[in-house]
């Protein structure tokens, strides 16, 4: 019986073990942190043996293979030990895919993934399909290829959980866009980031679809160095494209082989320019699906958009309450505050991953009229918008500065939290950030 052995105990690690237990290997999972009693139940139901709080090198180096979670670092001593051991280290996602036969639609990018995976599952659902969502979202991939049966997979791949897929294969890939991000897990080298961002478009053929932005110069120039089979499908803010998806006056319009769908962009749930280019992404993904035009027109007026993104809170006096907190990077904030039309009080700050503001500063400029840091290490904010922004605070809590926003906002403003940066500082995650922040509006 091969001996499988599975690093990290959170969604991702858990739903690879009940996989593994599922196939008849023999497994085994540890967790260097404290497991939630979520996780825990779970393996107890399943009989599977874990271990937390540690690493025991007996139990790990004797593995045919391990399974890493995403949020694990190959820099890890215990990853390393694994690699040097010369024992294979793959991905949830690689090891759920040799056991699904489900057609795959697999969505990438630093911005607007969550939005447009989660688009194409409504796009999908609505029409009918026996469709799951997974990946970075909803229930692992792994658990459901265990436990369920789907004919789709809609599932959204960070950059992370691409680094060890090697056999994985989509039918249609999706890349959004490609900004810096995370460049303190790849050495600070962009090029790392994008090719492993492309990882997502590995053994595709001639018979599949490759759904991208081609406003995009970073997508664009490593597309321009790499022999690609699968079927190159643009979409685009600038030109209008032969296949793929473009804007032309105040419609989107798709084109797939001979058939065509327009849409009014007024008609869209989603507003905003970067949700343009999300619901482009998700209506040429559904066309390739074979969807009709009116079902996909339907499904993109319909959406309800996801939580944590540009998600409206409240409207207390006159001031309008906005949660971005899936904003952990410097372009998120970027689309954030380009969409606004009411002057901006900026909740911002964390755990600042390499960011370089200077593209901020022309919006902060214009539409910013007090900054709120909410870090732990401010410094960086202030010395990039002092001079900008009229005002800059420093706090320590979602509730401190909820509070302070509604004592600087006036009648007719906007209280933005759209962070730039990672959560790890003050909050769990970014949800716990964001829910932290509208529990505080809704305490006001």
């Amino acid at each position: 019986m091969s001996r499988v052995v599975v690093l990290g105990g959170g969604e991702s690690g858990v739903g690879s073990a009940v996989l593994a237990k599922v196939k008849g290997f023999d497994v085994f999972l540890s967790d260097m942190g404290k497991i939630s009693e979520k996780y825990t139940a779970v393996l107890d139901e399943w009989g599977i043996p874990y271990e937390q709080g540690g690493h025991s090198e007996e139990l790990i180096l004797n593995a045919d293979e391990v399974i890493k979670s995403p949020g694990i670092p190959s820099t890890a001593p215990m990853v390393k030990k694994i690699a040097d051991g010369g024992i294979g280290i793959i991905s949830e996602i690689e090891f759920a895919g040799r056991y699904d036969s489900a057609k795959k639609v697999c969505i990438t990018g630093s911005n607007g993934k969550t939005t447009t995976t989660s688009l194409i599952y409504h796009l999908l659902k609505n029409a009918g399909m026996n469709v799951g969502l997974g990946g970075n979202i909803g229930k692992s991939y792994a658990f459901q290829v265990a436990t369920e049966q789907h004919d789709i997979y809609v599932l959204e791949l960070s950059s992370f959980q691409l680094d060890n897929v090697y056999d994985f294969k989509a039918d249609i890939a999706i890349i959004t866009n490609i900004t810096p991000d995370h460049l303190d897990r790849y050495d600070y080298k962009m090029e790392n980031y994008v090719k492993s961002k492309f990882r997502i478009t590995r053994n595709m053929s001639n018979e599949d679809c490759f759904i991208f932005c081609s406003d995009d110069d970073i997508t664009i120039k490593h597309l321009d160095q790499i022999v690609m089979k699968a079927q190159k499908l643009p979409f685009s803010q600038k030109e209008e494209v032969a296949q793929g998806a473009f804007v032309k006056d105040d419609r989107m319009i798709v084109r797939y082989k001979e058939e065509e769908c327009d849409m009014y962009l007024q008609e869209l749930a989603l507003g905003g320019r970067h949700n343009v280019y999300n619901s482009m992404a998700a209506a040429i993904a559904a066309k390739v699906m074979d969807i009709d035009n009116e079902a996909i027109r339907s499904g993109l007026a319909t959406f309800q958009a996801v939580e944590h993104r540009l998600e409206n809170v409240l409207s207390i006096r006159d001031v309008l309450y906005i949660n971005d907190s899936k904003a952990t990077n410097v372009d998120s904030a970027w689309y954030a505050l380009e969409c606004q039309t009411r002057p901006v009080v900026w909740i911002a700050g964390g755990t600042d991953k390499g960011n370089d503001y200077s593209s901020l500063l022309p919006l902060a400029k214009e539409k910013v009229k007090a900054l709120i840091c909410m870090g732990v290490d401010n410094q960086k904010l202030h010395d990039s918008f002092g001079g900008i922004v009229p005002e800059i605070h420093d706090v320590t809590s979602a509730k401190d500065a909820v509070q302070l926003a509604s004592k600087l906002a006036e009648s007719g403003d906007v209280v933005l939290l759209s962070p730039c940066c990672a959560s790890f500082d003050l909050f769990k995650n970014y949800e716990d950030r964001g829910r932290q922040f509208k529990e505080a509006v809704r305490n006001l």
